[in-house]
């Protein structure tokens, strides 16, 4: 830790060296969040919910569009914060935590979720609960921008990152970070819209391209990941990896169709730069 500029030591004192965080262990039915039924119930019960006040089987308030406002901008700010510090936390932890490079795509066999990495994953994990908020604002301002992508993201997700520990996934500390580095400036564009200043057509475009990005970046460390666990001894987290590879591919080519319809063609004429940046995957 002495060979680390001082900025570095600081925050790694803050983020890392926290008993509570370096000492941090997912430990099934034990750790908070980390029991099949926490999961199963929460899942379902944000898809219900959603469901039942969406088609308005349930009673739901409409606030007036200044009340929305701040709301929406406290939600945000508070996922860019909080986004920014498990991005942080997260590449601290792996550049304290990782015995070589070859760490960051590949866990020994028999990894056990122990250690800061795994406390931001679980963060992280928590963080996508609270995420439903979301889908909340959108059925507080009427419900209109509500599509099959947004829920299915939100619900899938949160199964994705309790695998992530369940599982001890090898990629992890590199899905962390750029999860959650997209996510800052994602947030930081859904704040200026909530607080009345949107971004200009080509940087909400160039947001949109930093999400297919990432998607490509995801798919690329795969195959690092796949090399070493096939010719190189092993790899912990295979059935993570399997489950969040299918998830990717499947929001990956809906992400697609998302871009192609708002910036290509008729439609680039038509709308008007009005069309939502659509909630960054991983």
């Amino acid at each position: 830790m002495e060979s680390w500029p001082p900025p570095l030591r600081q925050l790694r004192r803050w983020l890392v060296d926290p008993p509570a965080i370096s000492s941090f262990e997912w430990i099934p039915n034990k750790t908070f969040a980390s029991s099949l039924p926490f999961l199963s119930a929460t899942v379902v019960c944000y898809l219900s919910l959603t469901v039942l006040l969406h088609r308005r089987l349930l009673p739901l308030p409409f606030p007036p569009p200044a009340t929305l406002r701040l709301l929406s901008a406290a939600h945000n700010l508070f996922i860019l914060l909080l986004s920014a510090t498990m991005a942080a936390g997260a590449s601290l932890s792996a550049l304290a935590q990782m015995p070589s490079p070859r760490w960051l795509l590949c866990f020994p066999t028999s990894t056990p979720a122990r250690g800061p990495i795994f406390f931001w994953a679980q963060i992280f994990y928590i963080s996508k609960i609270y995420e439903f908020a979301d889908t909340a604002l959108i059925l507080l301002a009427g419900g209109r921008r509500l599509s099959f992508l947004h829920v299915y993201h939100h619900a899938a997700v949160v199964v994705m990152c309790y695998l992530w520990l369940s599982t001890a996934q090898s990629l992890l500390p590199i899905a962390l970070v750029t999860n959650a580095s997209v996510h800052v400036v994602m947030y930081a564009y859904y704040l200026s819209a909530s607080l009345g200043r949107p971004w200009r057509r080509r940087w909400k475009r160039g947001l949109t391209l930093l999400q297919i990005v990432q998607f490509v970046f995801s798919f690329t460390v795969s195959g690092g990941f796949l090399w070493l666990h096939f010719a190189g001894g092993g790899c912990e987290g295979m059935k993570g990896w399997i489950f969040n590879a299918a998830f990717n591919a499947s929001l990956l080519a809906l992400f697609q169709d998302f871009y192609s319809a708002a910036y290509s063609g008729a439609a680039s004429a038509t709308s008007g730069g009005g069309m939502e940046v659509k909630r960054s995957f991983n």
